[in-house]
């Protein structure tokens, strides 16, 4: 894993390069600069650092030849019996080939062989995760209504 950190970090950027723009046009500009007050780039980066060296155990890579094409990163929450596709990326060149569906399934497997009874994945509701969303419901998941309020105290 090591070897592939940089890949990894850099593969999921270019994967999600197209969200972001979408998401800070779709959310008031105080809940954005919260969560990016560096750019989105800099907290992805930062997020997914985090997830590479804290939970390498987790982290399933797909390859196209020799090349990164994918990777998934799967959460187990043993209090819940649950299983979560934590990060799933795929590589903008190699998307719409079924990559990022085997890693879903191989994520999904890997919940169930862990014994869990169920698996979940969060994505966002604007029009930047819509591919992620269809994706999603195409494999069966089913959505639960969630509403997340932001209220901006910087004029309190």
């Amino acid at each position: 894993m090591p070897d592939d950190r940089e890949d990894l970090i850099s593969l999921a950027l270019r994967a999600w390069e197209p969200v972001f723009p979408l998401t800070e046009q779709a959310v008031s500009p105080f809940v954005y600069r919260a969560f990016y007050p560096d750019g989105w780039r800099a907290r992805q980066r930062a997020d997914i650092s985090a997830v590479l060296d804290e939970e390498p155990e987790n982290i399933d890579v797909a390859f196209s030849g020799s090349q990164v094409a994918g990777w998934v990163c799967t959460r187990l929450h043993p209090e819940d019996r649950m299983g979560e596709v934590y990060v799933l990326a795929v590589d903008p060149d190699l998307q719409r080939r079924g990559i990022g569906r085997a890693l879903l399934e191989h994520s999904t497997r890997r919940a169930k062989s862990a014994g869990t009874s169920m698996v979940m994945v969060e994505t966002g509701d604007d029009p930047g995760h819509e591919p992620a969303r269809r994706a999603y419901e195409a494999d069966g998941f089913e959505r639960w209504p969630v509403a997340r309020y932001f209220k901006d105290l910087s004029g309190h």
